[in-house]
């Protein structure tokens, strides 16, 4: 009975520890997205594709920065990076759909591919509360690649 309990409260602790969802003045802002992507930009410029890929994908700052994080597509249309989820890197970009469904990847591309950068706009659940929300990412086409950062607005 006490094993049960004690594993009750470690369960109980686990998902209180998982923490409050962003408040509003933790939120990183359109600014600071912009700001990230010109540091990858720079950063992908100085040092070549492949470290730039592979430090976009390392979770680590200033690429990571609470919601705010690089994702780069190929020109194949595989994730080539992806900061907050590395996993997908190789995955198809197509694959990425919004909220309603709608291909995100394709979009982002599309975004940069014309004028050498841009934004979308599109509804995507916010892994730090679950909720759907109004999200943008600005993209610029560098290298063989098209980065982006994107950040959530609630408003």
């Amino acid at each position: 009975m006490k094993l049960k309990s004690t594993l009750l409260i470690l369960a109980a602790a686990i998902s209180v520890s998982a923490g409050p969802p962003i408040s509003a003045a933790d939120r990183a802002t359109p600014v600071e997205a912009k700001a990230m992507l010109q540091k990858a930009v720079a950063h992908y410029q100085s040092v070549g594709r492949k470290e730039a890929l592979a430090d976009f994908s390392a979770k680590k700052p200033p690429f990571v920065d609470r919601e705010l994080y690089v994702v780069c597509i190929g020109p194949d249309h595989l994730i080539s990076a992806n900061g907050n989820f590395p996993q997908y890197v190789g995955t198809s970009a197509d694959a990425l759909k919004d909220a309603a469904g709608k291909p995100l990847g394709t979009a982002i591309v599309d975004s940069a591919s014309s004028k050498g950068n841009g934004s979308v706009r599109y509804m995507l659940i916010n892994p730090t509360n679950g909720k759907p929300e109004p999200k943008i990412t600005f993209a610029q086409k560098v290298g063989d690649d098209v980065c982006g950062v994107g950040v959530y607005s609630p408003q």
